[in-house]
Order: structure tokens, then C-alpha cells, then sequence
């Protein structure tokens, strides 16, 4: 739990109605300000997925446009964002121009009669991506038990469907116990990254019947096997790290792409 979340009930249930909804969204606190400005250090918002205010205040109309796209910007890049607004003619003195970024600060103008500069801190709070692991070998156990210290979202079955935008994977760890059906299973669930814990040549077994099951030669070709990074991998744990190693790449270019 966040700090805001401490200091405001309905700032509070709002955030847990969107984590509920696995709704991205983003935290905004004002962090600074100078002249005379409507909202002061420390006012918080909570930011939906399209830039508006769902709760909080940050000074009105003045921050609103320079608020909505920082918004954007952390939630498509996962990178929270610093933006200072301030009048045009401080902006002109320090020598920048509106939307340029210097030093991890992007500037944007303000035009309202009040002529203060409010500094915003944005940070995004992305649902977690979902790992499926299907299986019960040690490879999958030591993947389960890893994952979410690297804040992937762990589930043992395929249960949902995959949602718009959110990045899901699964992993295929049956390690001989029922690996057909599985596969069969992780491939109808839809999800970007799917892959096969077992050697190239007991995948080609596998592909010929996944095949003759009536599975695509395209969903048969975007399976990893053997899954995870080559990083000399023996044991459970170290072929579970080279997995989630795997993972962590997928996940850093998801977020570059704002997919």
C-alpha cells in the first residue's frame, strides 16, 4: 500500500476499485510550487487510463492538458515522469520551450492569470503481467515460487481469457505428464509468450502431433523450445531463472512498444 493510500479513504477505494478491474492508472502528487498556484505541496490525484482526474486535485485547468500527457507517457513507457508547469516567461528565462524535456523534467506552459509553477510527480501503477504455469514439476515449482518477487501474477491453470493490452504468458513445465494437452491448452489461451520447458527434439515429437490435433503451423512455430535463456541452465532452479530472465526481456519491450 501506497502512502496516499494511508492519508485519504475515497483515494483509497478508488485505487482498490481499479486494481480490482486490473485497470492501469497512475498516482500524482504535487511536489512543489512557487508563486501563486490553486493547489499546493503534497494535494494528490489519481489519474485514469486516458488522462483524467478521477480523484484528487491538482489546480484545475492550468495542470490538466501538461497532466494528461505526462499520464500517457508513464503508463506507456512504465517510467514515472516529472513535469513542471510554469509561465511562459520563466519558461523563456531558463531557456526552455514547452514539452521539452531537461533532466528528467519535462516543462509545459502555463496560461492561466495566476502565473505560479506547479512541479507534479507521476507515477504509473501498471496491472501486473500473468504468468500461467502449467505442470507440477520442480521446473514448474521453482518458477511458481520465483515469479512474483519479480511482480509477475502466478496462476497454476488456464482459466481466462487474455485481456486487451495486458501482457500474459505461459509456460509449458509438465516435463512429460500430460505435455500434449497442455500445449494444446496454453496455445488456445492466446497469450504473446508461450513456451515449452524440454529439449528441441522432444518439441518436434510434440509439434507433429499438435499438427495432427489440428493446431496451426503458425501457433505451432511462436512456441520457445526449450524455454528460457541459454545460460548453461541444470538445475530447477537455474532453468527456472533462465525462464523468468526470458520473461523480464518480453516484458521491457512490451512496455517500450506501449502495447
Amino acid at each position: 500500500m501506497t502512502p496516499a493510500e494511508f492519508l485519504d479513504t475515497d483515494l483509497a477505494r478508488t485505487v482498490s476499485a481499479l486494481r480490482d478491474k486490473e485497470e492501469p492508472f497512475a498516482f500524482a502528487t504535487i511536489v512543489r510550487t512557487a508563486g501563486t498556484t490553486a493547489a499546493k505541496p503534497g494535494a494528490k490525484a489519481i489519474i485514469g487510463a486516458e488522462g483524467v482526474i478521477l480523484h484528487g486535485f491538482l489546480g484545475g485547468g492550468c495542470t490538466r492538458g501538461a497532466v494528461k500527457r505526462a499520464t500517457l507517457a508513464a503508463l506507456n513507457s512504465g517510467e514515472p515522469q516529472l513535469v513542471s508547469v510554469a509561465p511562459e516567461d520563466f519558461l523563456n528565462e531558463i531557456g526552455v520551450s514547452a514539452g521539452a524535456m531537461v533532466d528528467g523534467v519535462t516543462y509545459a506552459r502555463n496560461g492561466c492569470p495566476s502565473r505560479g509553477t506547479i512541479d507534479i510527480f507521476i507515477e504509473p501503477c501498471l496491472p501486473m503481467p500473468e504468468l500461467t504455469v502449467l505442470g507440477a514439476s520442480p521446473v514448474a515449482e521453482a518458477l511458481a515460487e520465483l515469479a512474483p518477487h519479480f511482480h509477475w501474477s502466478v496462476s497454476r491453470a488456464v482459466e481466462t481469457p487474455v485481456l486487451a493490452g495486458k501482457l500474459q504468458a505461459t509456460v509449458v513445465a509438465t516435463q512429460g505428464q500430460g505435455d500434449l494437452v497442455a500445449l494444446q491448452d496454453a496455445l488456445q489461451q492466446g497469450a504473446r509468450y508461450v513456451a515449452f520447458v524440454g529439449s528441441h527434439k522432444k518439441y518436434a515429437s510434440l509439434s507433429k502431433k499438435l499438427a495432427d490435433a489440428g493446431v496451426s503451423q503458425d501457433d505451432i512455430k511462436r512456441v520457445v523450445a526449450p524455454a528460457g535463456l541459454d545460460i548453461g541452465a541444470v538445475t530447477p532452479e537455474e532453468i527456472a531463472l533462465s525462464i523468468l530472465g526470458e520473461l523480464i526481456q518480453i516484458r521491457r519491450r512490451h512496455l517500450e512498444r506501449g502495447a
